[in-house]
């Protein structure tokens, strides 16, 4: 069922797109560029007590790194939208990448916890730049369908970094010390940087930037907010996303505390449930040859939240498998309805795709970072902060999409 709440220009595509080899690597290149954030956080997790120690400082504001790191994904996206419909793709991501590169070097060698924090931050605001410009690329060079695919086989190598993330920090962290993790940051973010320059092509003309003000820009948001087209399925899509930051909040506690997991141990533990999470995704690729992008959200997000509703039974089982089988069945389906959903949502932006990605990017990583810090605020020593914010997280995104299905 089509709304025309909001009526925007179709999106503005270049003249001469790139071949479909060309096509191919420009979305595995931006696959790796959204894939930063999951190696920036999960990888180094594990060495939350060896930065203490080299700061002089405690856990607590060491995991204040992380949390700050969420919070400036959320906030640089925002800044990043009318940044890139006004000056184009290819110069704020290569900007934000350089950012990126430049920080993970200097947190190496900061001189105390407070500016390791800022650093953090700062990091983030470069590491955000491939989520959004990733967004308005693919919008730029796909119809709806097509993005639902391109989107799909991004996040099969974006699933890779929290597959790959912290099973390679905790060997790498096995035989160096805590800054090699950064240092690893800093050689990825190069490597990106120069094929990002050999790759990436312009993908917005000159002639159809947004020269915006601030009142003008502020006027997008709100119709793009007030369009349900829009707001449905980035809000019912971002809700049930946070209830997986919820797990990769309190999977340590839950797994390696109560259920007595090694160390060396759980990122391959962790890596399963993201496993699931890239066979998912190559599977919504597949079934796009069959179905429509709104029934794979609606099924996707039907299966999460009756997994997060097992999970949530099994909270006090004394078996892990018992709580790691509804936890696979509720991350699993994540990268389906993300995928699906935001190629709906991105499709009603018009010209405004830059706009349209920053809000997505905020939606998402703002959900995530509350879910993730309401996980440490319940902290009581048992499961229950982790299943009871990943049931809220999936049934408020369920409801979000029963109650404007129609808007779809």
């Amino acid at each position: 069922m089509q709304h025309n709440t909001l009526t925007l220009p179709a999106p503005a595509r270049i003249a001469e797109p790139p071949s479909p080899a060309r096509l191919l690597r420009i979305t595995l290149l931006l696959g790796l560029l959204t894939a930063f954030a999951p190696f920036a956080t999960d990888m180094y997790l594990s060495s939350f007590p060896d930065i203490a120690d080299h700061f002089h400082s405690n856990v607590g504001r060491v995991q204040l790194s992380l949390s700050t790191f969420i919070g400036g994904l959320a906030i640089g996206q925002l800044l990043y939208g009318p940044l890139i419909d006004r000056f184009g793709r290819r110069i704020p991501l290569l900007c934000g990448i350089a950012l990126f590169a430049a920080t993970s070097l200097l947190a190496i060698f900061a001189p105390g916890i407070a500016s390791f924090v800022g650093l953090r931050a700062l990091q983030a605001l470069g590491g955000c730049a491939g989520i959004v410009i990733s967004r308005a690329v693919i919008q730029d060079l796909f119809d709806t369908h097509q993005a639902a695919r391109a989107l799909s086989l991004m996040m099969l190598i974006q699933g890779v970094g929290p597959v790959a993330a912290p099973i390679a920090g905790g060997y790498l962290l096995a035989v160096a010390p805590w800054w090699s993790v950064f240092a690893f940051l800093t050689l990825l973010a190069l490597v990106c940087f120069a094929l990002t320059i050999r790759e990436l092509p312009e993908t917005l003309a000159v002639e159809n930037r947004q020269r915006q003000s601030l009142a003008r820009i502020a006027k997008v948001f709100g119709q793009l907010l007030s369009e349900p087209g829009f707001l449905i399925p980035t809000l019912a899509s971002s809700l049930t996303l946070a209830a997986m930051f919820a797990f990769i909040s309190g999977s340590s506690f839950v797994y390696m505390t109560l259920h007595g997991v090694p160390q060396h141990l759980f990122g391959w533990l962790f890596g399963l449930n993201t496993l699931g999470m890239v066979a998912a995704s190559q599977l919504n690729r597949f079934l796009l040859q069959r179905f429509t992008p709104r029934r794979l959200f609606i099924a996707a997000m039907l299966i999460s939240a009756g997994a997060a509703l097992l999970l949530f039974t099994q909270t006090r089982a004394a078996h892990l498998w018992q709580l790691a089988l509804p936890l696979f069945f509720c991350t699993a389906p994540i990268p389906v309805l993300g995928a699906n959903a935001v190629a709906i949502a991105m499709a009603r932006s018009g010209r405004n795709a830059g706009s349209a990605s920053s809000i997505v990017g905020v939606m998402q990583f703002g959900f995530a970072g509350l879910s993730a810090a309401l996980v440490g605020i319940l902290h009581d020593g048992t499961a229950w902060p982790m299943t009871v914010t990943m049931l809220g997280c999936a049934l408020a995104g369920f409801f979000v999409l029963i109650l404007g299905r129609r808007h779809l």
